[in-house]
């Protein structure tokens, strides 16, 4: 009428029981997978990045992480970029926080667009 516990403890090692050859295998299987799939492309990223802010040159056309178009005037120091970002007015970055450079067209597209919504909105 009642299970003896010993009868228990059996069936539920017998369908525990597996190699330890065979755990390794699958974590060494998991392992490979997050590092082709998540770690590689992240360190190909990081080195393009770092690959791209170390060529900055005087007279590039950058954007910044808080999205500031500005023109390098100084890359001498190997921490800080001096940025222009108006006519006169200077600042200086972290090259890390430089997010891409960019072509002299995309600004003045932008500008291009800003004052045509402007002049429409003046018509009305």
């Amino acid at each position: 009428m009642f299970i003896n516990p010993a009868f228990a403890q059996d069936a539920g090692a017998a369908l525990q029981q597996g190699s330890l050859s065979g755990t390794l295998i699958q974590l060494g299987l998991i392992f490979v997978i997050f590092y082709l799939l998540l770690i590689r492309p992240q360190q190909k990223k990081i080195k393009q990045h770092e690959a791209m802010v170390f060529a900055l040159k005087k007279g590039d056309k950058v954007v910044t992480g808080g999205g500031i178009y500005a023109k390098v005037v100084d890359a001498s120091d190997p921490i800080d970029l001096a940025v222009e970002i108006a006519d006169g007015v200077v600042i200086t970055v972290n090259r890390g926080t430089i997010r891409e450079v960019v072509a002299d067209a995309v600004p003045a597209e932008a500008k291009q667009k800003k004052t045509a919504k402007s002049s429409k909105k003046t018509k009305k």
